[in-house]
């Protein structure tokens, strides 16, 4: 018989929606059954326990789809099912929670909505190219198993009065309408200050119009905007976002944790790590991600076996050549 602190752990844990507690929850509960000679109940319960997992799993692998945008809007707006998680990604303890916190007000977002309260759903992120900010827009739509809608700004923007914005009202049309990932990439060519010299009266239009829009936005959608020049974006646009996160070029950790995430799919040889990170500092995520593929394929191609140190840190220097080429 279960404990009243297993059934209270087991509910929690629905409640909460972690399905990693509630199923080490429910395996000890089989376990204990076992012990007690009831052999037929506790395989029927290890039974249950498949079947919910592999159950949540192909939820996850394949999201329902979505119609997807029509007409005018087909062009503003791609969509994709992307299936990444958390753990595919380095990240700094700091951004890591960050982000899980996030993660966990929207898989709760009914429970925060019965006490009067949303959750966090506007995310600026910055930093250098290849840090990781677009990665993160597929990682929270792959962990929520939410569509993610890429706004593509080449359509977008017109020179054409008034046009920008009204297709701006149409993505966020859009965005109360079908909840999903909305990620606006590059997003200093819609947030430039007011009163730079080259600022022209449209772009002043359309950053009033954004203003307004994503203040007035309640829907369940995530808005995410990523700029490589945060120093660009007018100041008014910090304050109408809930979090704005900071990503920065990876520290020695941080790469040796990279190199051995893209490289665990293939066999190596022997690594001096330490020194793999030396040769890697001032390269982005994106460039340490490129080096190990490029080394993998270098491999693949010449019918060897294995990833040598030789290979990657050919790999890596060229990376830093590409990286200064003026």
């Amino acid at each position: 018989m279960a404990s009243a602190e297993q059934l209270k752990a087991l509910l929690q844990s629905h409640i909460d929606e972690d399905d990693a507690h509630f199923y080490s929850v429910a395996m000890q509960l089989a376990a204990h059954e076992a012990k007690l000679g009831h052999g037929k109940l506790a395989k029927e319960l290890r039974e249950l326990i498949d079947k919910a997992k592999e159950q949540r799993q192909q939820m996850h692998a394949q999201p329902t789809p979505l119609a997807k945008p029509k007409g005018e809007l087909s062009g503003l707006l791609s969509v994709s099912y992307p299936k990444l998680r958390i753990n595919d990604m380095v990240l700094s303890p700091e951004i890591d929670a960050r982000l899980d916190r996030l993660i966990k007000e929207h898989r709760q977002i009914r429970k925060l909505r019965s006490y009067g309260l949303a959750p966090r759903k506007k995310l600026l992120l910055v930093g250098p190219p290849g840090t990781g900010k677009t990665l993160t827009a597929s990682i929270l739509s792959g962990e929520l198993s939410l569509p993610l809608f890429v706004v593509r700004l080449d359509s977008l923007m017109t020179k054409y009065m008034g046009e920008t914005a009204a297709k701006l009202r149409m993505i966020f049309d859009a965005i109360q309408q079908t909840r999903g990932v909305y990620l606006f990439d590059e997003f200093d060519s819609i947030g430039s200050q007011r009163g730079l010299a080259n600022d022209v009266g449209e772009i002043r239009r359309v950053l009033n119009s954004f203003l307004q829009m994503v203040e007035q936005d309640d829907s369940d959608s995530l808005l995410v905007a990523a700029t490589n020049h945060p120093e660009l974006l007018d100041h008014a646009l910090f304050r109408r976002f809930d979090d704005v996160i900071e990503y920065h070029l990876p520290e020695s950790i941080e790469i040796i944790a990279a190199l051995k995430n893209k490289l665990s799919s293939f066999k190596i040889s022997r690594m001096q790590w330490a020194k793999l990170a030396e040769i890697s500092v001032g390269l982005s995520f994106g460039d340490i991600t490129r080096a190990c593929e490029d080394s993998i394929k270098d491999v693949i191609i010449h019918s060897r076996e294995k990833v040598t140190q030789a290979d990657l840190i050919c790999s890596l220097k060229e990376r830093h050549k590409a990286r200064h080429k003026p």
